[in-house]
C-alpha cells in the first residue's frame, strides 16, 4: 500500500472540493566516491559462495559483491526476483549477491548489519519506503554505498533523487554501475505519549517514552499521520490507496492543536496548526511538491506549518502548496533550519517516511549532513 499516494490525492482532491485553481508551474552535489579502499580490500578475495553463504569452491573471488536486503511481502514471485538480481550481478561483473530477507520481528536493521559485517561493497534495499528507511538507518556514517531498488509503489527517496522507480532492472543497473553521492539524513527523537489501555483509558505506563529514529524523506505531526494511521485495514485490502482518501476526507474538520517551535537559527513560534511536516526532500507521489526548496544534500531541514480552517481553508492551503504562490492561505508557513524542537499541547499522531509510530507530544529533529552514500546514475 502506498500511503503517500493517498495523502497526495487527499490534498489534490481538496482543490476540487473547494473550487481552488490548480496552477501547475513548471543541486546536486558532485559525485563523492566515499572512502572504499579498506572496505573493498576486505570484501574482495572471498571464496565463491552461493546466496546462502555456503562455500562453492576454494578459488578466491575478487569480484565486488552486493548485499540485497529484501522485504519478501512485496513480491508474489520472490524466487524470480532473486534470479533477476543474480543475473544482473553476473552481467555487470559482480559476484553472487548476499540475499537477506526481512522479517516481521526485524524489518531490516539486523540484516543490514550482517551485510556490513560481511564486508560487502554495496547494500541494496529492495522493498518499500519503510525498508529503505530501516536499511539506511543502519548505514549512516559507514561510507558504504546504498542502492535503491524499486519494490514498493511510493519509492519517495528514489523519486526525489531521480532514480528508477518502475523497473527493477534499471535500478540494478544504477546500483551496480553508477557513481556514489552523499546525501543528508535526519536524526529525530520522539517523546511518545504514555501508554493507553483499551478504550483510551490510562494503562500501566505513566511516563513518556523516548524513541530515536532516522528518516530520509519526511516526518509529520498531525493531519498527514492521522490519514495514514486511521485508514481502515479492511478497506485498504479492498481498494488500496483509495482507503487513505476516505480517511483524509473524514479528518478534514479535525481540530487544530497548539505547538511551540524552536529552531537553531532563533525562530520561535507559538501556533495553532493542523499539521507540521519536517522534510529532507519534498516531492510526494502524484506530482505534489510539498517542500519545493528541499534538497537531499543541502545540509538543511525544510519545515512547513499548515493551519487551515474548514474545507475552503484546506483548498486554499493546497493551492498555496502546489503553486507556491502568495495567493494561498496566509497560514502556510515555510522555514529552514538545521535542527528544531516541536512541543504539542497534547498527544498527536506522528509518521516517519510514511510509517506511523503512534502519538507523540514532542520531537527534536537534527540534520546529519552528507551522512549516507547513495548509488546514483552516471
Amino acid at each position: 500500500m502506498d500511503t503517500w499516494w493517498g495523502l497526495a490525492l487527499v490534498l489534490l482532491a481538496l482543490l476540487v472540493a473547494a473550487g481552488g485553481a490548480l496552477l501547475l508551474t513548471s543541486r546536486r552535489k558532485p559525485a563523492d566516491p566515499g572512502s572504499r579502499a579498506g572496505r573493498s580490500a576486505g570484501s574482495r578475495g572471498h571464496a565463491a559462495e552461493d546466496s546462502s553463504g555456503s562455500a562453492a569452491g576454494s578459488v578466491p573471488d575478487t569480484r565486488p559483491r552486493a548485499a540485497v536486503v529484501v522485504n519478501p511481502t512485496k513480491f508474489d514471485r520472490l524466487a524470480r526476483v532473486h534470479t533477476q538480481v543474480r543475473t544482473a550481478c553476473t552481467k555487470h561483473g559482480w559476484a553472487d549477491p548476499l540475499w537477506l530477507e526481512t522479517t516481521e520481528e526485524d524489518p531490516g536493521t539486523g540484516q543490514t548489519r550482517q551485510a556490513l559485517e560481511a564486508g560487502v561493497d554495496l547494500v541494496c534495499a529492495l522493498g518499500g519506503d519503510g525498508t529503505v528507511r530501516t536499511v539506511a538507518s543502519a548505514m549512516v556514517d559507514t561510507g558504504v554505498p546504498m542502492g535503491l531498488l524499486s519494490g514498493g509503489t511510493g519509492n519517495l527517496l528514489a523519486r526525489n533523487l531521480d532514480l528508477p522507480v518502475t523497473s527493477l532492472n534499471q535500478g540494478l543497473t544504477v546500483a551496480l554501475t553508477g557513481v556514489d553521492s552523499r546525501i543528508d539524513t535526519v536524526d529525530i527523537r520522539l517523546t511518545m505519549a504514555p501508554d493507553e489501555g483499551e478504550g483510551g483509558q490510562p494503562g500501566g505506563s505513566v511516563d513518556p517514552q523516548t524513541q530515536d529514529h532516522t528518516f530520509l524523506v519526511m516526518a509529520g505531526l498531525g493531519f498527514d499521520a492521522e490519514v495514514m494511521a486511521h485508514a481502515p485495514e479492511r478497506l485498504k485490502k479492498r481498494v488500496g490507496w483509495a482507503a487513505y482518501l476516505f480517511s483524509g476526507m473524514q479528518r478534514l474538520r479535525g481540530p487544530q492543536f497548539k505547538v511551540t517551535v524552536k529552531t537553531d537559527n532563533d525562530t520561535r513560534l507559538n501556533r495553532r496548526v493542523r499539521s507540521i511536516m519536517v522534510g529532507n526532500v519534498g516531492k510526494l507521489t502524484g506530482g505534489l511538491n510539498l517542500l519545493p526548496d528541499a534538497e537531499a544534500d543541502d545540509g538543511k531541514l525544510d519545515v512547513v506549518l499548515l493551519s487551515p480552517e474548514g474545507i475552503v481553508g484546506w483548498g486554499a492551503v493546497v493551492t498555496r502548496l502546489v503553486t507556491r504562490s502568495s495567493r494561498g492561505h496566509q497560514r502556510v508557513d515555510y522555514y529552514t533550519c538545521q535542527s528544531l524542537e516541536v512541543t504539542a499541547d497534547r498527544p498527536i499522531e506522528v509518521q516517519l517516511d510514511g510509517d506511523t509510530l503512534g502519538r507523540a507530544t514532542a520531537l527534536h529533529a537534527q540534520v546529519n549532513p552528507a551522512s549516507l552514500v547513495i548509488r546514483r546514475q552516471r
